[in-house]
């Protein structure tokens, strides 16, 4: 497996080919158990719309790095609580790291998004609280995942 692939922190491209993500497919984040958190508004699949018009996987576009990202409506702080302590809505802010995208295939010069997993960080704003008692996890870390119905077109 790539080095790329572990992590998603190399936007260059992965050597090993995944399915194509494209519109229509989704983007799911939960949390660690280390350190856990509860976001209403993450608890469904995002979906997602591609823009690599070029490249079509069964007449629909795929997706592009710019195209993985959160609505509107999730970009600004966000509610959270970590059951069963802090239930006291606190909130914070999602931020996503960089998907894996293809090192060879391209879409309008740009590579192209594949399945995998990649960083997500939830920083706490305001925190939740247990009574009096805030909670103590200022960052959050989390995994992005895709969920496509593709099962057929890979590309590296």
């Amino acid at each position: 497996m790539a080095e790329d692939e572990k992590d998603g922190g190399d936007t260059k491209g992965s050597a090993v080919g995944d399915f194509i993500i494209r519109t229509g497919d989704s983007l799911m984040v939960t949390f660690s158990i280390l350190t856990p958190a509860v976001v209403p508004e993450l608890l469904l699949p995002v979906p997602l719309v591609g823009s690599g018009t070029d490249v079509l996987v069964d007449a629909t576009p795929v997706c592009l790095p710019g195209d993985v990202k959160l609505p509107a409506l999730l970009a600004g702080p966000l509610p959270y609580t970590v059951p069963p302590v802090f239930d006291i809505p606190g909130t914070g802010t999602l931020t996503l790291g960089q998907p894996n995208v293809t090192a060879l295939t391209l879409s309008r010069g740009e590579p192209i998004v594949i399945k995998g997993e990649f960083p997500a960080t939830f920083t706490v704003e305001k925190p939740a609280m247990a009574g009096e008692v805030p909670d103590p996890d200022v960052e959050k870390v989390g995994i992005a995942e895709f969920i496509t119905t593709n099962t057929t077109v890979t590309a590296s």
